[in-house]
């Protein structure tokens, strides 16, 4: 099982290749799902392609988010040269995208990322036959869901053991976005999960902050038993020390040994398995949703009672009892009074957290330095009196198969001992050590004749000659040459021509979300011109909730509902996230699909520019806009109101959906009917979630008058 290990810059990146990560997923500076991380040059994406093959890893780029057209085609020259390189993945979000990639970058292999929300293996199925060679699975499945999953595809599965966890299934989440025009699906997620909100009872938490996850040897001994072939750490935001620590520890559990968990030490905001476990119902830390870091002691009276050491260059954090943060400072020396420790805390101190564990980082430091991970190589070594010495380097696949052969012959010839004979202990010590260098050396086969002499220097030349052709071997073995590949297939750059489409008619469609809405605009539809009605679907296709999905409903809103649908007129819903005619083209190729919704997501102009297809096109007029989809119940089973601190409402509805939050004031453009026929869609679309009948009556009014509330989010600004 391969360890996938995050890199935000050159350091962190080093870290985790010293602390044996097979693979680094990172991303380029400006695009990914993580651009306020530092992320890498052009350059240094080069060095660590290189630095990482000698070394036996791997290096994935994560271009993990929605995509315009224009973007999709500008990265075009960086991504050649980056595939000439040896670039060996990208993990992608966008359907077209991954098909743009898959036809002009033919044999580099395409992730699904977990922004996908594949939740199930009939949807992973169809994502193979796109040409998409693994899955990174939403943290929100069980390892029962795991195991269904991996008895029904032989695809590969990768799944996150360590980190962050979104509240909101990845890809779905849409806060940032409407709030702030900050999209998590553009990489700019502007955390609002992490906020304090304030209930309708007036009580202050942090509503939607989950503990970090982080998985043990039990967790990692049942992935290994079902066969998952990789396990991802989360943290491209997270510092040196966390990376190296928390890489080593998974090497370690892999390895079938139960080491003691020091990520908490580095990083904290409380620590659950996440969803492993169907029964967890630990993941929420209401009290504080920023790395508080671990607890320590507390205040009794006027004493603090320690249940750690401390040392000087410690960082402590002053916590209230309600967990709110006093203060910190950084102990400077420690200071003792009738051999008690001395520490000034403010007043209202109750927790005493360390944020910086000096020792812990010290040591981490040193291994850091220390240590570096070495491709195994092995030597046959021939040497025949009179003969030339032939030393011949190799790798072996997991199967024991050689790959890679090499030979070097030195420039003289052996000659018999006058003296003392080379032994084969002479040899083996001499080949073995090859110094500052990225390989150690494995097996050495001997092959000599007695009493032959060799000197010593000749043995240190042929082998660092060896070392360094072999080398270069490893990294021309991953280079590759695109034009060339293309030319061999009779493949051409492949680019969509889009061709530019033309106002129509609008048809109006309506979703709504339970039958009283439903029978209220079947009696009124004819008056309104309403063509269809669907009924509001799951978003989130889970392996075990298969069977709650209508697949007699012609909306869909996700790959499963879409593929098994009954229907030869379905609709695909927004939250599908198609902004490029890229996908458009991917999913024209779906017979039963009829019409998408645009994802609300992009502006006005962007819309216009997705071109003619042979599927209708639909755009969002009316919508208490859906913030979040959520797995777990955050409200005690009941309807909550929710205010944050800029005096945002937004509604969590627990229903049979799951746990949902809408935003309170709805988006809202049926003003400008007559400019919308200008974007060159056919439908537009009503979608009714909370809203009562009176509601919807005044809704379909403003259909008429074109007076009313005019509200349109993201369709003027866009998203960063």
């Amino acid at each position: 099982m391969k360890i996938v290990a995050p890199a935000g810059n050159m350091e962190r990146f080093y870290s985790a290749i010293s602390a044996t990560a097979d693979e680094i997923y990172l991303g380029l500076k400006g695009f990914g799902a993580r651009r306020n991380a530092e992320n890498f040059t052009v350059e240094e994406l080069k060095q660590a392609i290189d630095y990482a093959h000698l070394r036996g890893s791997r290096i994935f780029l994560t271009l993990n988010t929605i995509m315009t057209n224009r973007e999709i085609e500008l990265l075009y020259p960086t991504l050649k040269d980056l595939y000439n390189y040896g670039l060996d993945a990208i993990i992608v979000q966008d359907l077209g995208y991954a098909e743009y990639l898959h036809k002009n970058f033919p044999s580099i292999e395409i992730h699904g990322s977990t922004q996908m929300t594949v939740a199930n293996y009939h949807e992973i199925n169809y994502l193979k036959e796109l040409g998409f060679k693994r899955i990174v699975l939403p943290r929100e499945l069980s390892f029962e869901e795991i195991k269904e999953i991996r008895k029904n595809t032989d695809m590969e599965l990768e799944v996150f053991v360590s980190g962050s966890l979104c509240i909101s299934f990845s890809g779905n989440c849409y806060m940032s976005s409407f709030i702030g025009g900050r999209s998590g699906n553009r990489g700019m997620c502007a955390q609002p999960c992490r906020k304090e909100y304030k209930t309708s009872c007036g009580e202050k938490s942090y509503f939607l902050s989950p503990k970090d996850q982080l998985y043990g040897l039990d967790e990692i001994k049942k992935l290994q038993e079902i066969g998952v072939e990789s396990i991802k750490v989360e943290g491209r935001m997270k510092d040196v020390s966390y990376v190296y620590e928390t890489v080593s520890y998974f090497r370690n559990l892999i390895n079938g040994i139960d080491k003691e968990e020091n990520t908490p030490k580095l990083f904290n905001r409380g620590y659950s398995k996440g969803y492993f476990y169907d029964n967890d119902k630990t993941i929420m830390n209401r009290d504080y949703s920023y790395n508080m870091g671990e607890k320590i002691g507390e205040v009794v009276g006027k004493s603090i009672k320690l249940d750690e050491d401390v040392v000087s260059g410690d960082g402590i954090t002053f916590v209230s009892k309600d967990y709110k943060n006093l203060g910190g400072t950084y102990i400077n020396k420690i200071a003792y009074k009738n051999e008690k420790l001395v520490l000034t805390f403010p007043e209202g101190t109750k927790y005493i957290f360390r944020n910086y564990n000096k020792r812990l980082n010290d040591e981490i430091s040193k291994k850091i330095k220390n240590t570096d991970k070495k491709l195994e190589i092995n030597f046959d070594f021939t040497a025949k009196l009179n003969e030339k010495l032939i030393l011949k380097t190799y790798l072996e696949d997991k199967n024991g198969n050689r790959i890679l052969n090499l030979e070097e012959i030195s420039e003289t010839l052996t000659q018999k001992a006058q003296k003392r004979a080379i032994s084969e202990e002479d040899i083996k010590e001499k080949l073995t050590e090859i110094g500052d260098s990225e390989f150690t050396v494995k097996n050495i086969k001997i092959d000599i004749d007695e009493n032959i002499f060799i000197p010593l220097s000749e043995l240190k030349n042929l082998k660092r000659n060896a070392v360094e052709k072999f080398r270069e071997k490893i990294l021309s073995y991953f280079r590759r040459d695109l034009d060339s590949e293309l030319k061999e297939n009779n493949q051409e750059y492949f680019k969509l021509e889009i061709e530019k489409d033309e106002p129509k008619d609008l048809e109006i469609r309506v979703i709504v979300s339970n039958e009283e809405q439903k029978n209220f605009l079947e009696n009124i539809k004819n008056e309104y011109n309403i063509k269809e009605i669907y009924y509001r679907t799951y978003d989130i296709a889970k392996q075990s909730m298969l069977g709650q999905h209508n697949l007699d409903n012609k909306l869909a809103s996700n790959l499963y509902e879409l593929l098994e649908n009954k229907n030869s007129d379905v609709i695909l819903n927004w939250n599908m996230n198609i902004v490029n005619s890229y996908t458009i083209s991917v999913l024209e190729k779906i017979e039963k699909l009829e019409s998408f919704i645009v994802s609300p997501e992009i502006n006005f102009s962007k819309i216009r520019e997705l071109g003619k297809t042979r599927l209708k096109k639909a755009l969002l007029i009316y919508s208490k806009l859906k913030g979040m989809t959520i797995d777990i119940d955050i409200a005690d089973n009941k309807n909550e109101v929710i205010t944050n601190k800029e005096n945002d409402k937004f509604n969590i509805i627990k229903n049979e959906y799951g746990t949902e939050i809408f935003l309170d004031k709805p988006l809202n453009i049926i003003n400008i009917m007559e400019d919308i026929k200008k974007l060159n869609v056919d439908i537009v679309v009503l979608e009714f979630t909370t809203e009562t009948i009176e509601d919807i009556k005044k809704v379909l009014k403003q259909l008429k008058t074109r007076k009313g509330e005019y509200r349109e989010y993201n369709y003027k600004r866009g998203v960063y």
